[in-house]
């Protein structure tokens, strides 16, 4: 029997080096021998597969070349034309004669023939073309889908063939990239090609279907081997926000042979797939806005962080209550394998030539962005509840948790930013969306409600931790120890409260900055920043009013009260200035005037904006704290110019002392010397207490008032000036003038219509009576600041004594 065996079998030096070793794995004792019939249903099934495919492939390379024979066939009898109409061409153009009939011949020949001829080979240059890529792309999807198929039925079978079927997946990516590069040719250079660029694009898409999830599951068995996700506990960790515990080894440090030959050549694969996807996508979105819709998360690092994510949730579920133990875990997972990501996936990601990705990045923000994905389902509901119950102590205890939440989110955010810039590369995507991703606070983008009542909940702590030092007056008496938040030196004399609020509104901002997106901070700000300067202004408001309503502002203590409100005015208005020339706030007030449909007078509540500072968010606040000082101080210097003009009733209302002819020897007259005091008195208080910058607009306009006091009261009141009336009212102004002259070199240019009005008094009566002529001869002698009739006016009340 053995004997015949051997004369039906071959020589086993006839058999290749394939199929004895297929054999040799298959019939290793005489007890696989039962397996044979098995082992031969399975090989004729193997054999009748390939056959079928054989005949499909030779039933399409049929169709193939009766297509391109069809084709070319027309393309014969296309230049066969050509040929012949050229022949006839030539022998028409060597056969003309000089007659009328031969040149009307060419002219039709050179105008409509031969414009036609080449519009004709022109279109059959562009159906050849058309052919040679529709037969291309025919055979390149046709081997695509060829080798997707085959891939699938090798999975199918019971025996292991991975290695036939791993280079199968990668030569269908292969002519997949070839197939693309042509596609990307064809749309730029024969845009009409629609029909032919959406059929080759539907059954691309169909064979991608099939690969991508294929080794997607691939790479999925390949991790679950290497013993990924990792335990999440661990005897020991680092403490350092940049170290790695010596006991916390990445798995997939620990491949090695064939196992990490077989994750490279995956992790290959899934990178050149999502490089021709990218690829895809960007020929599709031609003319749109691509950079939004391009960016994909790197599909390898997708697959660790999904199941380690899913680990980690279990642990999550425990610590509801417990929030800081959920950030910690995530910080020590990040930390743990990051640097994994760097020494060994970020250079297979290089080699397969997938530009734009940091695997470090792509770690951190898809392990950042699950902790916001399950904190917008698991935690922040929970804490959001209590507050819509209204129950008060509850709610009460949800803002705290709230904040303690939020204040935890930032610490995260801080570390993990620190994390990042730790491989020595700054953040170069602070704009995009990886940033967004590599916040946690980046739950708030999806629900501006929450972020709302954050800021509610903010802007209410901080309100009541500012009630009572708004209460205690010895805020409002001690000074703000030199510009504690400015960069220059001026003493505002601000009231030590303004540093307060300025403190709470500082602390606001630094917690807006930690917000991903620049929307977001600036709708952040508008709802808990710019109330606590609202508020601050109002509390200065009511605090000028009550001085106001109890003594007019004629007791110097309002006075002081008055100024004591200007003060912290002036130090907030400045400090939010200088806070606008950041480019945090820059970038904040341009978003706002970005927004369509909204004006700038409507940003800013219809509230003329300030030069320079058009663009800065805090510019509504800007121009009401500008409005209130300019109010106020205006209103001392009415208060100080009534009471100086009470004072001064009798001098004004003395006509006689300006017709006397001779001077009494008073250096000032006696009914301007209490006035004077007056105003000494009043000035040298609001002095001590005002700003120096809101000083000088007080005693300016005091000067001014006091200018058209005396120019209406005494100038232009019908009074007669003789020479010692003259000669008093000259000595009067400079004693008034000495007591602005502590801040101005030239006083009396602050009075210009009574310095003037004396200048006319002063003249000799020949140069009034001889060359008083209108305008040119005031310019001449430097009269600006009086009308024509009022000069002469003051001249006719001159009287010349012989």
């Amino acid at each position: 029997m053995d004997s015949v065996v051997q004369s039906l079998l071959p020589p086993a030096s006839d058999l290749s080096p394939s199929v004895r070793s297929f054999l040799n794995s298959k019939l290793r004792s005489n007890e696989h021998l039962s397996q044979a019939p098995t082992l031969l249903l399975e090989l004729q099934a193997r054999c009748g597969d390939l056959d079928q495919a054989l005949i499909d492939l030779n039933r399409s390379l049929g169709s193939s070349l009766l297509a391109y024979a069809s084709i070319s066939d027309r393309a014969h009898g296309f230049l066969g034309n050509i040929s012949s109409q050229l022949t006839c061409l030539e022998s028409s153009t060597s056969s003309r004669s000089s007659d009328e009939q031969g040149k009307e011949r060419v002219e039709q020949i050179l105008g409509e023939e031969l414009p036609a001829l080449a519009k004709e080979v022109a279109r059959v240059e562009s159906v050849r073309s058309y052919a040679e890529t529709a037969l291309k792309l025919q055979t390149m999807i046709g081997d695509i889908e060829d080798a997707v198929s085959s891939t699938m039925k090798k999975n199918s079978w019971k025996h292991s063939l991975t290695q036939n079927s791993k280079e199968l997946c990668l030569v269908a990516i292969k002519t997949l990239k070839l197939a693309e590069d042509i596609l990307t040719s064809v749309t730029k250079t024969h845009p009409q090609w629609v029909h032919l660029v959406s059929a080759v694009d539907h059954r691309v898409d169909r064979a991608l279907a099939i690969l991508r999830p294929q080794a997607i599951a691939d790479h999925r068995a390949l991790l679950t081997s290497l013993g990924w996700p990792p335990p999440l506990s661990t005897r020991t960790s680092s403490t350092s926000d940049t170290g790695r515990s010596n006991e916390v080894r990445s798995p997939l440090f620990t491949m090695q042979g064939d196992l990490k030959d077989k994750y490279c050549e995956n992790f290959f694969a899934l990178c050149r797939l999502q490089e021709l996807q990218r690829q895809r996508k960007s020929r599709q979105l031609e003319g749109y806005n691509r950079e939004l819709a391009l960016y994909q998360p790197l599909w390898v690092i997708e697959e660790l962080v999904n199941p380690i994510s899913l680990a980690s949730q279990r642990h999550f579920s425990k610590w509801i209550d417990k929030p800081e133990f959920i950030f910690a875990l995530v910080y020590k997972i990040i930390r743990d394998y990051v640097d994994s990501m760097d020494e060994l996936l970020q250079p297979l990601v290089d080699e397969a030539m997938l530009t734009g990705y940091s695997c470090r990045e792509e770690w951190i923000s898809g392990m950042v962005s699950s902790l916001s994905t399950y904190l917008a389902k698991e935690i922040f509901p929970k804490y959001a509840q209590p507050d819509e119950d209204g129950v008060t102590g509850t709610q009460e205890q949800a803002r705290v948790l709230w904040l303690h939440l939020v204040d935890l989110m930032i610490s995260f955010d801080k570390r993990i930013k620190s994390l990042i810039e730790h491989s020595g590369i700054l953040l170069s995507f602070e704009d995009d969306g990886n940033f967004i991703k590599a916040s946690s606070l980046n739950v708030f983008c999806d629900r501006p409600d929450w972020l709302d009542l954050w800021a509610e909940i903010e802007l209410s702590d901080i309100l009541g931790k500012l009630k009572p030092e708004t209460g205690d007056e010895r805020n409002w008496t001690l000074k703000v120890q030199g510009a504690v938040l400015l960069s220059d030196v001026d003493d505002y004399k601000a009231p030590a409260i303004s540093s307060a609020y300025l403190r709470c509104l500082s602390s606001v901002v630094d917690r807006c900055r930690s917000l991903p997106k620049i929307s977001m901070r600036s709708r952040f700000l508008r709802l808990a920043g710019a109330p606590i300067i609202h508020k601050f202004l109002d509390c200065l408001l009511l605090r000028c009013q009550e001085a106001e309503g109890l003594t007019a502002l004629t007791d110097n203590d309002a006075l002081v009260k008055v100024a004591t409100s200007i003060n912290g005015a002036r130090y907030f208005e400045s400090v939010l200035k200088e806070w606008c020339e950041d480019v945090f706030f820059l970038e904040m007030g341009s978003n706002q005037s970005d927004q369509p449909g909204i004006s700038v007078g409507e940003q800013n509540g219809n509230v003329h904006p300030i030069e320079g500072l058009e663009s800065c968010i805090f510019c509504k606040e800007i121009v009401k704290l500008e409005e209130f000082r300019t109010e106020w101080a205006e209103k001392m210097s009415v208060v100080i110019l009534r009471g100086f003009d009470a004072q001064c009733r009798d001098y004004v209302k003395n006509r006689r002392q300006w017709q006397e002819k001779g001077h009494d020897g008073w250096t000032v007259s006696k009914y301007l010397v209490g006035a004077l005091d007056y105003l000494q008195g009043k000035i040298s208080v609001v002095e001590l207490n005002l700003n120096a910058v809101d000083f000088v607009g007080v005693w300016r306009s005091l000067a001014g008032g006091i200018d058209r006091l005396f120019f209406s009261g005494i100038l232009i009141s019908n009074v007669k000036f003789h020479d010692g009336g003259v000669e008093r009212f000259g000595s009067d102004l400079e004693v008034l003038y000495g007591a602005f002259g502590a801040w101005c070199l030239r006083p009396e240019g602050f009075f210009p219509k009574v310095s003037e009005g004396l200048k006319l008094l002063k003249m000799r009566v020949e140069e009034l009576q001889n060359s008083f002529a209108g305008d040119e001869w005031m310019k001449e002698n430097g009269i600006r600041h009086l009308s024509v009739t009022e000069a002469e006016k003051i001249v006719k009340s001159r009287v010349f004594t012989s």
